[in-house]
């Protein structure tokens, strides 16, 4: 009986973790009757699948070709202008990409508003189940700037208790990232790191 009873020592971390697996699948349920299934998602992925392979191919063609006349001194100048012309047509697979990476990113807006709203509900419901409550015990004594997080709203002073708003993070970060790599929904290669607001240039600074 006494180890019936300590299983369920875990119970309310079970929920939360439970809640947060079917949240996962429900806002990708929702991603994909709102985007993936659409013609334009596809669209744009494809082409920045395409553009992506191409703009690697042109660099590893230019990096060989560069190397390979490096040795070649006394080459014409007229050769100079391939160079340039490689360049202006990388130039333009890379404006190609970004500007199908931010069509990709605007069209995603539709259902971002959705899913926002369903995480902010379900996280109203967890909140109000497990306020003031530990539902996990953690394995080690985290650092001030993740206390703050972990114990948040819990009474006591033991480092160790974990709240809910810090495993509820945890779980939506991890499990629909891992998710959407399952499903093939994660966002192509090409726009990895890019997005309405991308990186800039590092050929222009």
């Amino acid at each position: 009986m006494a180890t019936v009873l300590s299983s369920f020592r875990y119970a309310d971390s079970l929920v939360v973790v439970g809640i947060s697996v079917c949240t996962a699948f429900l806002c990708e349920g929702i991603s994909w009757l709102l985007i993936y299934r659409t013609s334009t998602y596809k669209s744009l992925r494809s082409s920045i699948d395409k553009a992506s392979k191409k703009l690697e191919s042109m660099k590893s063609t230019s990096s060989s070709s560069s190397s390979s006349a490096g040795g070649a001194v006394g080459a014409p100048a007229a050769s100079s202008k391939k160079p340039s012309s490689r360049a202006k047509k990388m130039d333009r697979v890379e404006t190609s990409l970004k500007e199908s990476t931010r069509d990709l990113s605007l069209s995603k807006f539709k259902s971002g508003a959705v899913v926002a709203a369903v995480l902010f509900v379900v996280f109203g419901l967890l909140n109000s189940l497990f306020e003031g409550r530990a539902v996990a015990k953690l394995p080690f004594s985290p650092i001030p700037l993740v206390l703050k997080m972990s114990h948040r709203g819990l009474p006591g002073t033991d480092p160790t208790d974990c709240s809910m708003v810090f495993l509820y993070f945890l779980c939506s970060i991890s499990i629909r990232t891992n998710l959407q790599k399952f499903l093939g929904f994660s966002p192509p290669r090409g726009a990895a790191g890019a997005g309405l607001f991308p990186m800039p240039d590092p050929k222009t600074s």
